[in-house]
């Protein structure tokens, strides 16, 4: 009697152990109703990415819409609806401000998410913006070197969710990551021997394109809030002592600000968008932009 005991209990056992590991295994792993991967993501760069490497395996949702800002956008009720139904979340992780606010209630929407840190291995910097030294620059994705990072910490999520489509995510990852080696070869070649290396920008996104490129961002915002009149005073002499005739804004702000600097100094703004879902094309079109001060 006490042997058959035994044996119910080993086999009980064994039995709990293989529903386990199935069920560790399946944690990530459902799909979508169309058998696709469910992966949100927090900005415009990210959507392009996934698509990249994910290709015909992923269905994708962006929580900050382009043309909205990462610094005051809140989600709506539908937005949180396609979290509960996925199966990844990729955080910028470099402290953007709409993670900062709402990645706890995104984990707590959907406990099972897998959520990859995009930025995990970048080096990180401190923020550009005056009297913001002492935080993270969030704007990570505006350099071509950290996407290839970026890229493939996607890779590697999508691979822990569907490691049967390694090989599938492997040649989509390399096959874009020469596309980025491509544009980070031509950024370079545009901005190395830039007569004038000084950017005039409303909102100063700019600080690792910066670091990496041979430029100098002057960023007319300070603590993300809109420039006084004394700044933009301020930002028109700036220009004229560094012999700036471009000034840039990007798609979520009001043109006004750089529109007075511009006219006071004879020059131009140009729209730069960094925030859209074409990042290729977006970041070779401001490289071309830049070199153009």
């Amino acid at each position: 009697m006490k042997k058959k005991r035994v044996i119910v209990v080993i086999i009980i056992l064994l039995i709990s152990a293989i529903v386990l590991g199935y069920l560790a295994q399946q944690k990530h792993s459902s799909k979508t109703e169309n058998n696709k991967i469910g992966v949100v993501v927090s900005l415009g760069p990210e959507v392009e990415w996934v698509k990249a490497v994910g290709g015909s395996k992923v269905d994708v949702t962006l929580m900050v819409p382009e043309g909205s800002d990462p610094h005051t956008y809140e989600p709506l009720p539908n937005q949180l609806s396609q979290v509960s139904n996925a199966q990844i979340y990729v955080m910028m992780g470099s402290s953007v401000e709409f993670e900062n606010n709402y990645m706890d209630k995104i984990r707590e929407t959907n406990p099972n998410l897998l959520v990859v840190n995009a930025s995990e291995g970048v080096k990180l910097i401190p923020n550009s913006a005056e009297n913001e030294s002492d935080t993270v620059d969030p704007h990570v994705w505006a350099d071509p070197k950290n996407a290839k990072i970026m890229v493939n910490n996607i890779y590697n999520g999508l691979v822990e969710v569907d490691p049967s489509d390694k090989d599938y995510f492997t040649k989509n990852r390399d096959a874009y990551l020469q596309e980025l080696d491509e544009l980070d070869k031509n950024t370079t070649k545009l901005l190395k021997d830039k007569n004038n290396s000084y950017i005039l920008v409303l909102h100063p996104a700019f600080g690792y394109m910066a670091r990496d490129y041979n430029i100098t961002e002057i960023g007319a915002m300070i603590n993300d809030e809109e420039p006084s009149p004394q700044r933009i005073a301020m930002m028109i002499n700036t220009a004229k002592e560094y012999n700036i005739t471009t000034v840039y804004n990007e798609p979520q702000y009001d043109p006004k600000f750089m529109e007075s600097i511009a006219s006071q100094i004879g020059g131009k703004v140009v729209t730069v968008n960094d925030l859209g879902e074409n990042y290729l094309q977006n970041m070779a079109n401001i490289a071309v932009a830049f070199s153009k001060t």
